[in-house]
């Protein structure tokens, strides 16, 4: 009887397991990939950080030297806490949307095509010996999409309709590009990231125009409530 019970308990598990997996949606996967592989780079050896370094993260000077996995490797790698977090979130909000409209394969799809085209096209913008690393590019990707896809889904974690979420930050990109902010942060990456995925987005979105038009009109808003809110205080 007791062998009976275990066998059982072990077949239940296995279905769990099964379950969960069928069920978690694939995006969701990438940001456990993400969290993995990041976790592991900032805990390794300072001999296996120059491993990781010269065979897993994006530059044009590994691109050169003939290692083309780089600009998917490099996706999955952050820099700290800090950068992983915020970039899981912005993840998990998007591409869970975006998933859900769309799919599985065409939310793949425009995240790593997004992130490989980024890390390219910011050759031309940066040196080829600087180091990059990050899905923030393929992220801004996934933000484009959902602004044309649909654009009124609302953030409880940012506490406001995602398409307004999505113009905010490319606009916030384009603001520190155009003043030369300095830092580490690859805001060109960001603003090629989002362009590419505007093309996606009015492909897989016949009310293209429409989710644009609402997510202007969310924009107005937010600035006529910001307008407001300053005359209030």
């Amino acid at each position: 009887m007791f062998v009976s019970l275990s066998l059982d308990a072990y077949m239940f598990s296995s279905r769990e397991v099964f379950l969960f997996q069928k069920n978690m949606r694939r995006i969701n996967i990438v940001i456990l990939l993400c969290i993995l592989s990041s976790v592991f780079f900032w805990f390794i050896s300072p001999e296996e950080f120059g491993i990781v370094f010269n065979y897993f993260v994006f530059s044009g000077d590994n691109l050169l030297q003939g290692k083309v996995w780089t600009p998917v490797t490099a996706l999955f790698l952050h820099a700290d806490l800090l950068h992983l977090a915020g970039n899981m979130l912005f993840l998990f909000v998007f591409g869970n949307t975006l998933e859900e409209e769309i799919g599985p394969k065409r939310t793949l799809a425009a995240f790593f095509s997004g992130g490989i085209l980024s890390f390219l096209f910011s050759l031309f913008f940066y040196a080829p010996q600087t180091p990059m690393i990050g899905a923030s590019a393929a992220i801004f990707t996934l933000t484009s999409i959902v602004m044309l896809v649909k654009p009124l889904r609302f953030s409880i974690f940012f506490l406001m309709p995602q398409g307004l979420v999505a113009i905010l930050y490319f606009m916030y990109n384009v603001v520190a590009v155009y003043y030369g902010s300095q830092g580490n942060v690859a805001f060109i990456s960001h603003i090629i990231g989002f362009i590419v995925g505007i093309p996606m987005g009015i492909g897989w979105s016949r009310e293209w125009k429409k989710n644009l038009f609402i997510t202007f009109g969310l924009l107005l808003l937010f600035y006529i409530l910001q307008v407001l809110l300053q005359q209030i205080l």
